[in-house]
C-alpha cells in the first residue's frame, strides 16, 4: 500500500502547532497554525486527496535514515546512494524572540551529487477545500483555497514552479550546496528580507533553544537518551501559550488497520494530569510543571461556575469536542470512519477526579502551593466525588458499550479523597474531614469486597465478573495497596497470564460478550500499560523481570525513539503519534526501575546508555 507505517516519521514543531516527517522526506500530516486548526498536509489519512509536502531524490535505489540533531528537536533526514548524499533538516523555528509560524527544510548536500525533487501540495480544510497556487517570482508561491486569500506562502533558495495544486522544483545539489524552503502563515509573523539569512539565525537559534532546554533535565539515572527522547518528545506536545499538553499530535489513525477505532488526539485529557506533573517534576522542568498545573487548576475552579468536570478539554481550555466524520478521507490503508473532535467529552469518567486531585497535590507537595481558589473549586470535586463515587461510568478506557461499575473509577475516587486529605493537612483549608474520611474508607471497603474474586485470586474490572483489567496496574502507583501485598501479588500474575505477551499489555481482552466495549473490531496492545507493568514488576523487587520487560518495550520504539499509542502483534505502532501517555509512562517507570536497581546494589554502569 501507498501509506507508509505509522512508526516510519519523526516529529518537529514550534509549540505552537507539530507536522510529521516520513523517513522517505515526506511531510504527511500537519495541522496549520495550531496544534487544533483543520490539517493542510493529511496524506497518512488520504494517499490521493490529504496533501503533502515530499523533498526526494530523482534516482532508484536511495537508502534512507533519519536522526534528530543530539538534544533537540530538529530532524535529519538522510538520502544515501553510491552517486550520492544529501540530508534535508527540518525544523520549526523556536527563536530569542519566540516561536515562529513557519516550517522550515534544509536540503543540503553532503557527498558526490544528487538530484532533489520537491513537491508541496497543500489541502486546506482536512482536504475539503480546493487549493490554488499562484507564483510570485521565481523564489515565491502563495497558497490558497480557492476564491479565499493566500494563508500560506512558500519561500525557497531555488526557482519553483506551480502545478495544478501546488508547487515543485528540481535541484542538484554538490557537496556544500543548500537548497532551503520555508513554509509559512502569511498572517502571523511571516519571515522579512534576505531568506538565507533567515534559515541562518531560524537554525542556530531553535538549536540553542532545545539545547537549552534539554539541559535543564535532572534526571542522571539509567537510560538517560531514551528518557530524554522521551521529555522532548513530551515538550513538543506542549502548548507554549496555554501549558496544557495534546494527547496526540495527530487524530485518525487506527487502533486496528481497517477497523473503526479512529480517535482525535489533539485535546489535553485530565487523566494524564497527574502523570505529566509527576514527569515533569521529577526530570527537573518545573517551569513546564507550574504552567500545566496552571492549566488543571482553571479546570478545577470552573468546578464552581456550574461546570462539570470534563475528561478531556481543547488545548486552550474550550469544552467543546464535537465529533464529526470526515467521510471524504479514505482513511489511514482503509481505516474509517476518519473522526475529528472528541465524543469522549461527554462521557462520565469517575476516575479524572483522582488524576485531578493527584496533580494538584503533586505540584503542592513539590513547589507550585494551590492557592485558596484552586482548594475551594477541589473541595467542590470532591464535595461531588462523595455523592456520585458509587455511579456507573465508562471507565478510564472510555468505553463506548454503556456505564459499568469499572474499578478504575473506584480506585481513583479513593484517590482524589486520599490526596483531598493529604492536601487538608497543610495551611488553612477548611475541610469537610469527617465526610471526607468516611467516604474513602467506604471506597476502599468497595473494592476490597465488591472487586475482589476469590476464584480468580485478583481484582477484576466490575462486580460478579472475572474480567481482568490492566487499570488495575494503578492500585500500587497511587498508593492504594502495598506493592508486595499477597492480593496484589496473585493480581500482578493473573494480569501476567491473561493479558500479557512478550512485553505487550492489553488493556483488556476485546472479545465479544461479556467484556463488549460496544466498538466493533480489535486493538492493538496499549503501550502506557508496558510501562505500568514495568513499574509495578520493579515495585514488587522482581528486579530482572522488570528490567528485561523495560529493554523489550525499549525496543518496540521506532527508530527515534517515539512511540504510538498501541503496538499490533508484528511490533507495529497503531493509533495516534506520538502519545504523550506512553511516554509519561515510561519516564515514571524508568524513574522507578533505576531507583529499585541502584537500592539494590546494581551499578548505574549503563546510564546515559
Amino acid at each position: 500500500m501507498p501509506y507508509a507505517d505509522i512508526e516510519a516519521h519523526g516529529i518537529i514543531g514550534n509549540l505552537q502547532t507539530a507536522a510529521l516527517v516520513c523517513s522517505d522526506g515526506t511531510i504527511d500530516f500537519f495541522c496549520y497554525p495550531r496544534f487544533d486548526s483543520p490539517s493542510v498536509f493529511a496524506a497518512m489519512l488520504d494517499d490521493i486527496k490529504g496533501g503533502r509536502f515530499s523533498i526526494k531524490p530523482k534516482q532508484d535505489g536511495v537508502r534512507t535514515r533519519q536522526m534528530y540533531l543530539p538534544e533537540t528537536n530538529v530532524l535529519v533526514t538522510r538520502f544515501m546512494s553510491e552517486a550520492g548524499m544529501a540530508e534535508v533538516i527540518d525544523y520549526m523555528p523556536i527563536c530569542n524572540d519566540g516561536p515562529k509560524s513557519a516550517l522550515v527544510r534544509l536540503v543540503k548536500g553532503i557527498r558526490g551529487s544528487m538530484t532533489i525533487h520537491m513537491e508541496c501540495e497543500p489541502r486546506f480544510d482536512y482536504a475539503r477545500a480546493t487549493t490554488h497556487a499562484h507564483l510570485d517570482g521565481d523564489g515565491v508561491v502563495q497558497f490558497s483555497a480557492l476564491g479565499g486569500s493566500a494563508p500560506l506562502r512558500m519561500r525557497a533558495t531555488v526557482p519553483m514552479t506551480t502545478t495544478a495544486s501546488g508547487s515543485a522544483a528540481t535541484f542538484t545539489l554538490a557537496p556544500g550546496e543548500e537548497a532551503g524552503f520555508v513554509l509559512e502563515c502569511t498572517q502571523e509573523r511571516p519571515s522579512e528580507g534576505d531568506l538565507g539569512s533567515f534559515l541562518v539565525s531560524t537554525f542556530s537559534e531553535t538549536i540553542a533553544y532545545w539545547r537549552a532546554w534539554s539541559g535543564r533535565s535532572h534526571y542522571r539515572g539509567r537510560w538517560r537518551e531514551i528518557v530524554q527522547r522521551s521529555a522532548l518528545a513530551l515538550k513538543v506536545l506542549t502548548s507554549a501559550e496555554h501549558g496544557a499538553v495534546l494527547g496526540a499530535a495527530t487524530f485518525g489513525l487506527p487502533e486496528w488497520v481497517g477497523g473503526g477505532r479512529n480517535w482525535d488526539y489533539r485535546y489535553c485529557w485530565i487523566r494524564d494530569a497527574a502523570f505529566t506533573v509527576y514527569a515533569l517534576m521529577r526530570l527537573g522542568y518545573t517551569a513546564e510543571a507550574t504552567a500545566f498545573i496552571g492549566w488543571v487548576e482553571k479546570r478545577a475552579r470552573e468546578q464552581g461556575q456550574g461546570n462539570q468536570l470534563q475528561i478531556l478539554y481543547a488545548i486552550d481550555g474550550n469544552r467543546d469536542a464535537s465529533e464529526e466524520e470526515l467521510s471524504h478521507l479514505a482513511g489511514y490503508r482503509g481505516s474509517k470512519p476518519v473522526r475529528i473532535g472528541n465524543a469522549a467529552a461527554e462521557q462520565l469518567q469517575l476516575d479524572i477526579y483522582g488524576e485531578l486531585a493527584d496533580a494538584i497535590y503533586l505540584a503542592d507537595k513539590y513547589g507550585v502551593p494551590a492557592s485558596i481558589d484552586t482548594w475551594h473549586g477541589l473541595s467542590r470535586a470532591l464535595d461531588w466525588v462523595c455523592e456520585n463515587w458509587d455511579q456507573p461510568d465508562e471507565g478510564i478506557w472510555e468505553v463506548r458499550g454503556g456505564r459499568k461499575a469499572f474499578l478504575s473509577g473506584r480506585l481513583m475516587c479513593w484517590v482524589a479523597l486520599n490526596r483531598g486529605l493529604r492536601m487538608a493537612r497543610q495551611f488553612a483549608r477548611p475541610t469537610p474531614l469527617q465526610r471526607w474520611h468516611e467516604t474513602q474508607d467506604a471506597i476502599a471497603h468497595s473494592i476490597y469486597t465488591d472487586f475482589w474474586n476469590p476464584e480468580k485470586r485478583a481484582f477484576v474490572q466490575r462486580p460478579g465478573c472475572d474480567v481482568l483489567d490492566a487499570a488495575a496496574l494503578l492500585m500500587p502507583l497511587v498508593k492504594f495497596i502495598s506493592p508486595v501485598d499477597p492480593r496484589w501479588l496473585s493480581t500482578l500474575d493473573a494480569i501476567g497470564r491473561e493479558l500479557v505477551t512478550d512485553a505487550l499489555v492489553l488493556r483488556y481482552q476485546t472479545t465479544d460478550g461479556i467484556n463488549s466495549d460496544g466498538l466493533e473490531g480489535k486493538e492493538g496492545a496499549f503501550t502506557p500499560c508496558s510501562f505500568w507493568y514495568v513499574e509495578c514488576l520493579a515495585r514488587a523487587g522482581r528486579l530482572e523481570e522488570a528490567q528485561l520487560t523495560f529493554e523489550k518495550m525499549l525496543g518496540y520504539a521506532n527508530h527515534l525513539g517515539l512511540y504510538a499509542e498501541e503496538l499490533g502483534p508484528r511490533g507495529e505502532h497503531l493509533g495516534n503519534f506520538p502519545q504523550a501517555f506512553t511516554h509519561l509512562a515510561l519516564i515514571s517507570a524508568a524513574y522507578a526501575l533505576d531507583r529499585a536497581l541502584s537500592e539494590n546494589g546494581k551499578p548505574s554502569s549503563d546510564a546515559g546508555a
